[in-house]
């Protein structure tokens, strides 16, 4: 299946059934209230770009993404893993924060999970940051569903703090520099 990745178009597209499981998600791109965060609101208000991967043939949509800046703060990471952080980063440049982008949501419909296209989609935002340089940011972060971190972990994501028992979230990075490592 061939599919493209685009903008999210809140006025225009049409959103055909889409169930990735997890109901907060699947109401993401549905919901239009201001009272609600969905990725209607978040797009007006400047807070996060939301992205759809669309199969070429039908035009359902497969998956979606938002993205937004952040940052790795070292006043809420752990000494130890703050230090793994730093130790990457010259001298000269070490600081109390790195900049990142941050994937503030990303679902995949049940019809086409297990099929690579989340591997792919995620492949496809390192490549974009790595090689475009849309700006300054070294780190990618996730606030990853405890059920999806083998998924993030699998395609090279690293907790970056634990969780408390009750959190429903890990959050998770991926150093953008590590491809040129390879």
């Amino acid at each position: 299946m061939s599919y493209t990745i685009r903008k999210f178009q809140p006025e225009t597209d049409v959103i055909k059934p889409f169930d990735c499981g997890v109901a907060d998600l699947n109401g993401f791109l549905l919901e239009t209230d201001g009272d609600t965060p969905n990725a209607t609101l978040y797009d007006k208000e400047f807070l996060a770009v939301t992205y759809v991967a669309t199969d070429d043939a039908t035009q359902n949509i497969l998956a979606y993404f938002s993205i937004l800046n952040d940052k790795i703060d070292r006043e809420f990471i752990k000494s130890k893993v703050w230090n793994r952080l730093s130790r990457k980063i010259p001298n000269a440049k070490r600081r109390s924060s790195y900049p990142a982008l941050k994937i503030g949501r990303f679902a995949v419909d049940g019809q086409e999970q297990r099929s690579g296209i989340g591997k792919d989609i995620l492949f496809f935002i390192q490549t974009w940051y790595y090689k475009e340089r849309k700006s300054g940011c070294r780190y990618i972060t996730v606030d990853a569903l405890r059920e999806a971190e083998p998924f993030y972990t699998k395609c090279g994501f690293t907790r970056l703090s634990d969780p408390k028992e009750d959190d429903e979230t890990v959050l998770m990075f991926f150093d953008l520099k590590s491809w040129s490592e390879r």
